[in-house]
């Protein structure tokens, strides 16, 4: 079936406000309007979106499910307007550019911002993801360049060296590992853990890690980002794992000790995936350019 973006929007407002006659003020529509769209769309999906109680409307599981969907695809097309208003404004170019967690929060912000200074006409578009999404994205062209953490062997991508950095175990001074100079995974999984958000690329590769000995991790609290962990275990709630790039180095009050952790994989280069073989646009080499400088 064909879905109308106003019917969508008036969908989401109706189910938002839990109100007929305030989700059709929010969609600038008549509340008469809105109830013959509503109707009209049921009508089309053949079942019913919500309740109709006392004291407004309640989601049915139908509604439910087309009010997530309903925000993903109108989030979309704001992503899209945002994409290519840029070119009503004198931008003539455009890259999307997908990053691990590390890279992101590390390197690539100085980076990105010298490289936009330089090129005012380009708006670039960073996207985190994990280091295997980006080497399917960029392998099968779905975008131009990603910064991984991960070798990508096997894909059919080329890699470049960005920059070197180290997963490196913080804890609280005082902590009974402060006074350690290495530590090995296996001796610090009975620790209470501050750990970044589920879903970003070091999320998982830190539970993936205590897996594969057998183990799960204590995670006291979960945070947006490396400075929010060096501040939570800074203040002892508990150890983290985070590269030695994000660590800062002032302006925390009670910054966390450093202690190097004895493990082959502790090793996080950052390296540029390209797909291999392809021609990048201006742009997009420009930008390689710009980032392959910074691993001189």
């Amino acid at each position: 079936m064909n879905y109308d973006l106003t019917d969508l929007r008036l969908f989401v407002a109706m189910a938002e406000e839990r109100n007929l006659t305030r989700g059709a003020a929010r969609a600038y529509l008549a509340p008469s309007s809105a109830s013959h769209r509503l109707r009209r769309l049921e009508e089309a999906l053949n079942t019913s979106l919500f309740e109709r109680q006392t004291r407004g409307l309640a989601l049915t599981r139908a509604g439910e499910a087309l009010l997530r969907n309903a925000r993903q695809v109108l989030a979309s097309i704001e992503q899209m307007h945002a994409n290519l208003s840029p070119f009503a404004t004198g931008i003539r170019g455009h890259v999307s550019l997908w990053a691990n967690t590390h890279a992101t929060h590390t390197f690539l912000p100085d980076d990105l911002a010298g490289f936009l200074k330089r090129h005012p006409q380009v708006s670039v578009t960073l996207e985190e993801r994990t280091s295997a999404d980006i080497v399917v994205a960029v392998a099968n062209g779905e975008i131009e360049l990603g910064v991984l953490a991960d070798s990508g062997t096997g894909a059919d991508v080329e890699l470049a060296p960005y920059r070197q950095d180290r997963l490196v175990l913080i804890v609280p001074a005082g902590h009974a590992l402060a006074g350690r100079t290495k530590v090995g995974f296996a001796e610090v999984l009975d620790h209470a853990f501050v750990m970044l958000h589920a879903g970003s690329a070091i999320h998982t590769f830190t539970m993936n890690a205590a897996a594969a000995l057998g183990r799960h991790l204590d995670v006291r609290i979960q945070v947006r980002s490396f400075e929010a962990v060096c501040r939570m275990v800074g203040a002892g709630v508990g150890i983290g794992l985070v590269p030695r790039g994000a660590v800062p180095t002032a302006g925390l009050s009670e910054p966390p000790v450093v202690v190097e952790m004895d493990e082959p994989w502790a090793q996080r280069d950052l390296q540029i995936c390209v797909r291999r073989g392809a021609v990048l646009s201006g742009f997009a080499q420009a930008l390689v350019d710009t980032l392959r400088a910074g691993a001189r």
